[in-house]
């Protein structure tokens, strides 16, 4: 860019995310870098096309100003995406105290002595951003019918110990209770019970000697 532009465009090329049946805005910026008043006007090669605002205008030393340019909804898109439509953007140095409603067309005419600056813009479809994927759900485990009657054997075969341990503490507290009798009927023989029992003691110190015998086997398989 020379040091004789009144004003810098950006970005020079005008890029709309093509979708059909809805309107589509995109802008650019004019930076007035000088220390004089610059008048401007936007034109372009299809204007029933596109609505520019503001399409003139005068931006003051040192600053800048914003334009958009919104293309009509299209029923179609254009063969390969191209585009032939063309923006002008036309400048010149006004002085102090002009106002949009002052800007004509006769105030870009091309007279001696005055520098009318032009700039060209181009237009470029773009494919509109495509949404983000779902994020995908995480497939539920499925269990086959073998895989069911595995487990199921595997808890038949994890729950018989326990099945015959429960039943073996069963019977050694019986096998407890009914030697804590025995003890018992066998003191009361010692100490001079009745004669009919006189001949029973023996009998209670084998069933006892059988009940050791047996609780013994019971708490090693426990």
């Amino acid at each position: 860019m020379s040091a004789e532009e009144l004003l810098i465009i950006d970005p020079l090329e005008l890029r709309f995310p093509f979708e059909l049946r809805k309107p589509i805005s995109c802008s650019f910026e004019l930076l007035n870098k000088t220390d004089s008043h610059a008048a401007f006007k936007v034109k372009t090669t299809n204007p029933r096309k596109y609505t520019v605002r503001p399409n003139s205008g005068v931006v003051p030393p040192r600053s800048r100003c914003n334009v958009t340019v919104t293309m009509q909804p299209q029923s179609e898109a254009p063969l390969d995406m191209q585009c032939k439509d063309k923006f002008l953007i036309q400048c010149v140095s006004t002085h102090p105290g002009v106002t949009p409603k002052d800007i004509s067309q006769e105030t870009f005419n091309k007279e001696v002595g005055k520098n009318v600056q032009e700039c060209k813009l181009k237009v470029v479809y773009v494919s509109p951003p495509r949404p983000p994927s779902p994020v995908p759900e995480e497939p539920e485990e499925v269990h086959s019918p073998r895989a069911s009657r595995t487990e199921m054997v595997n808890q038949d075969e994890n729950s018989a110990p326990r099945d015959q341990i429960v039943k073996l503490m069963e019977v050694r507290d019986a096998i407890i209770q009914q030697n804590g009798k025995l003890r018992r009927e066998l003191e009361y023989l010692r100490r001079g019970g009745s004669q009919k029992r006189a001949g029973v003691p023996l009998l209670y110190v084998l069933l006892i000697g059988l009940i050791g015998i047996l609780m013994g086997y019971l708490f090693r398989k426990s």
